[in-house]
């Protein structure tokens, strides 16, 4: 499918509705609320109906949609979708203003917004709210990302789907436009409060000066600095001290609702963060199958590929001896580099490095469908548990359905996936790790992939937890009920939130106790909290609707084994009963709101205007930018390719280590410490083996030049360090002497731990 990169109607050819875009984020520690403020003005001499698709955070639950005209304000109401959009339509053919909101089928991340008869010279100004739940990053940071930029979803083939600019989503047509052409401007605030105090914000775009509301910087407003363009989303960063603090929130329900149901009762949020023991944490584990998948559509190409391809060398440098490993990439088509998972040795090693090097981007669209099939269709290996590492920049029309396959095969293995890029879609990422028992990481901008895969990696090494359970003690006459999936993963010092239905009548005083107990390597472990029943002041409702969208997106997920089941009409009933009981979208409801107040019918044909959405590159689809033909000539490819940049010296050296987790002393690794040959040669003492040696050196040269960077090579070291000790040398504490003395270094023997 070929891009027609012109011929998009921009705004310099076809007026836009769309005035601006108005941001207010509330963050209540991991929570945040969010409520965008829309503003349409029709200034054509003919009524309007204006159409804008946009993205949302996969996990988000919209809660509030509503319309200001003139002094009049007109709520909308949550309804089953077919209702929502015949109302919809029978108020605009009877000439009223009406409004409709709707999440995409295929994708939970995407919204379409109509506003329905705006009158010549009326505006209208939309406010929509909705909740979402902050992810931890690897440092700590919890992430909020606004996404400003929806690129375009590729259709796998014989799904449908759009063509050139213009994409279909949700049944309608998105218009991409380059960034720098998006006519409408955007303002964003951020209001930060927690128990814990603030101890910095960060963003990928420019903010103004944090700005704390009390002494105790619990409290800080940021805002994003006035222009922004539109060529990326926008991410938070939010630090607080003693992040690992495990949490319980409790949430008084809505008086005006039924005790008993999940609004009228009391809602709970626990942040729960294991503490593993510290004897099981330090023999990590030997053994596993990893398989990486890595994207080489059209759009991964340049700086995202070049940075997954420095990702996987320090991956497979870092896995451990014994283990058995295999890497599938992808775009339209699929390939491996061996046929199935072979044991990790320094051919295998070497043979996966050389096919590395020699990938491109050239592997057209985004089907990620049939290599997970592929990989789900080989046999996994007896006791070498199976990891799984997703890298993609992409967006697929089919979201739901590549989720729902992990979730089938979770039993077998762990997900870990990488979301590349701006506009990575959050409901791919998070869901795929969600389901597939892992962890997701977000890679944007400026940030260096290592530290997060590396951290994944450190992760996928740890024993797999198992037989996890939830035990509730709580006083007589209250009991509980799970409104979460039961936890199927569990990380040293990662969080996990369970949501919780409090039922009958306890004390307003009273205590509760909740106990995670699981294996660990065959180790029974346990961690409890204790907590207050008593409800949090002032929270709104937003735990209940964090708890319903759970609820509802739970059940969603085990929509396609409804199917033939004889009671997969009720699920899905429950489901619109639930939406509209919290007023929570779901992909079977909307939300509807019609204009009855205005007497005056709106005359003539409404003439539909669709609002352009930014997209990252300056042409029509960002997925296909890059023809299909693109590897047809070497030779003309070779003589456009820019100069080689000098490699890191961290990755340089990196390469050069054998996978037994020793070094060669040889040329290449004297120019990897900056010497020459002879002089890395003469310092060595003379009953020491060139190996040894080789590896001390480089270990000293990591330690005292890297550090900065030593979560990406802390394993790597770790593998030498054993190997180290398996060859009994001896003169260790003069070999280290002689290397400090040659590299500059005061590199302790301790430190290395040699």
């Amino acid at each position: 499918m070929m891009v027609n990169c012109c011929g998009l109607l921009t705004s310099q050819k076809e007026p836009v509705p769309l005035k601006s875009v108005e941001v207010e984020l509330e963050v209540r520690d991991h929570v945040a609320t969010v409520v965008s403020t829309l503003s349409y003005e029709n200034k054509e001499d003919k009524p309007l109906e204006a159409v804008f698709v946009f993205p949302l955070p996969g996990d988000a639950a919209v809660c509030h949609f509503s319309a200001q005209i003139g002094q009049m304000q007109i709520v909308a109401e949550v309804k089953e979708k077919q209702e929502a959009r015949e109302e919809y339509d029978d108020a605009l053919s009877s000439g009223q203003q009406a409004f409709l909101l709707e999440e995409s089928e295929q994708s939970p991340d995407i919204f379409s917004l109509s506003v329905g008869s705006l009158p010549p010279g009326e505006s209208a100004s939309i406010r929509l709210e909705y909740v979402t739940e902050l992810a931890v990053q690897a440092d700590d940071g919890l992430r909020f990302c606004l996404p400003a930029v929806l690129n375009p979803r590729y259709q796998p083939q014989g799904s449908g789907g759009g063509e050139g600019g213009n994409v279909q989503v949700t049944s309608v047509q998105v218009t991409s436009v380059p960034a720098s052409l998006v006519p409408y401007s955007l303002s964003f605030s951020a209001r930060v409060s927690s128990p814990r105090p603030v101890s910095k914000v960060e963003s990928n775009c420019p903010l103004d000066p944090l700005q704390y509301l009390n002494t105790e910087q619990t409290q800080t407003t940021v805002k994003l600095a006035a222009g922004h363009k539109f060529d990326r989303d926008v991410e938070l960063l939010i630090y607080y001290k003693d992040a690992h603090q495990p949490t319980a929130v409790v949430e008084a329900g809505r008086a005006s609702s039924e005790p008993g149901t999940l609004m009228g009762d009391p809602v709970m949020m626990l942040s729960l963060y294991p503490e593993f023991p510290q004897a099981v944490m330090s023999s990590v584990a030997s053994c596993g199958e990893f398989v990486f998948l890595l994207d080489r559509s059209g759009s991964m190409q340049g700086a995202r590929m070049k940075s997954a391809m420095d990702t996987l060398l320090l991956l497979l440098k870092s896995l451990p001896m014994g283990c058995y490993f295999n890497i599938h990439s992808f775009g339209s088509s699929y390939e491996h580099i061996f046929p199935e998972s072979v044991e990790y040795n320094q051919k295998t090693m070497e043979e996966a490095l050389k096919n590395v090097a020699e990938m491109k981007a050239n592997l057209g669209g985004t089907e990620i469908l049939k290599p997970l099939k592929h990989i789900y269709s080989q046999p996994c290996i007896p006791s070498q548990p199976r990891q799984l590492f997703v890298f993609t920049d992409g967006e697929v029309g089919n979201t739901k359905d590549v989720i729902n396959l992990v979730k089938q095969n979770s039993g077998s293995h762990r997900c870990f996936s990488f979301g590349i890029g701006e506009g990575a879609s959050s409901a791919l990422i998070n869901g795929l790790a969600k389901e597939g028992g892992g962890h997701a990481q977000f890679i944007t901008g400026t940030d260096r992939m290592q530290p997060k895969v590396m951290q994944s990696l450190r992760f996928a090494l740890q024993p797999a937890v198992q037989d996890i359970s939830v035990k509730w003690d709580l006083p007589k006459g209250v009991s509980v009920i799970d409104l979460s999936p039961p936890i199927t993963a569990l990380f040293q010092g990662q969080r996990s939130l369970v949501y919780a239905q409090l039922t009958g009548q306890g004390s307003e005083a009273s205590e509760g106790c909740v106990t995670v107990r699981y294996s660990l390597a065959g180790h029974p472990s346990q961690n409890q909290l204790h907590f207050s029943l008593k409800p949090a002041e002032d929270t709104g409702l937003t735990v209940h609707r964090l708890a319903a969208r759970t609820l509802i997106r739970s059940l969603e997920m085990e929509k396609r084994e409804w199917r033939g089941q004889e009671d997969g009409g009720d699920k899905k009933k429950k489901v619109v009963e639930l939406s509209v009981q919290s007023g929570v979208s779901s992909a079977f409801t909307a939300f509807i709101a019609v204009n009855k107040g205005n007497s005056e019918v709106i005359q003539g044909p409404l003439v539909r205007r669709n609002v352009p959405t930014p997209m990252v590159m300056a042409c029509g689809m960002r997925r296909q930018c890059v023809p299909m033909s693109y590897d047809a000539s070497p030779v003309m490819n070779k003589r456009s390719l820019p100069k080689q940049p000098p490699r890191d010296p961290l990755l340089q050296l990196v390469s050069l280590q054998k996978a037994s987790g020793c070094w060669v002393l040889d040329p290449d690794l004297a120019a990897a410490l900056g010497k020459t040959s002879e002089e890395v040669e003469k310092p060595k003492p003379a009953s020491v083996n060139q190996e040894v040696w080789a590896t001390i050196l480089a270990l000293i040269w990591l330690h005292g030049f890297k550090m900065d960077a030593q979560e990406e090579w802390e394993l790597l070291a770790m593998k030498a360090v054993s190997w180290l000790q398996a060859q009994k040398a001896s003169c260790v504490t003069e070999c280290v002497d002689a290397g400090n003395a040659l590299l500059g270094c005061t590199v302790q023997k301790d430190v290395l731990g040699l």
